[in-house]
């Protein structure tokens, strides 16, 4: 696996729009003093957070899913499940990160944006490959995405003006 310096760059400067460069930052951080090494993980938009996460939340917020068809799978998969919920209420942590920008990395931009893995989609949306004619498309769409999605949408097109 990379380092997470390794993907920083290349999320920052391979992958993301010209528009966002200079606002979007992706942090990582692992706490070395802690007896397991976990951490915390976030996307900031002009140094303030818009998504956090930390792996202390995983436990102490599981209770606050819904019980519906994939709790159990939140739950078996220790929170690797990133929908709209864990987003919000900051339920993932370093290692969800590397993992969507795995999936990410290794597939195409079509596939990115149809990933149920809700960071992976965001990953995508901020993608210099999705252009504005795809944006413009989206924005038709953009009401049955998850509130999350939508808010980086919106940053994007905005970006972008299309909005």
């Amino acid at each position: 696996m990379p380092t997470w310096s390794g993907i920083r760059k290349k999320l920052e400067t391979d992958y993301l729009a010209q528009s966002l460069r200079g606002h979007i930052r992706y942090y990582v951080t692992s706490y070395s003093k802690s007896h397991d090494h976990e951490g915390r993980a976030a996307i900031l938009l002009d140094g303030k957070e818009i998504i956090k996460g930390c792996y202390w939340n995983n436990w102490t917020k599981a209770s606050l899913f819904p019980k519906d068809e994939k709790y159990d799978e939140r739950i078996n998969t220790e929170m690797a499940y990133m929908d709209d919920t864990a987003l919000k209420l900051g339920v993932f942590d370093q290692r969800c990160f590397y993992n969507a920008f795995a999936e990410f990395d290794n597939q195409s931009i079509e596939e990115s944006l149809k990933s149920e893995d809700l960071i992976v989609k965001i990953f995508a949306v901020l993608d210099r490959r999705i252009g504005k004619r795809r944006l413009a498309l989206m924005k038709e769409t953009i009401e049955n995405e998850p509130e999350t999605f939508r808010e980086f949408f919106m940053i994007r097109a905005k970006a972008e003006k299309i909005l």
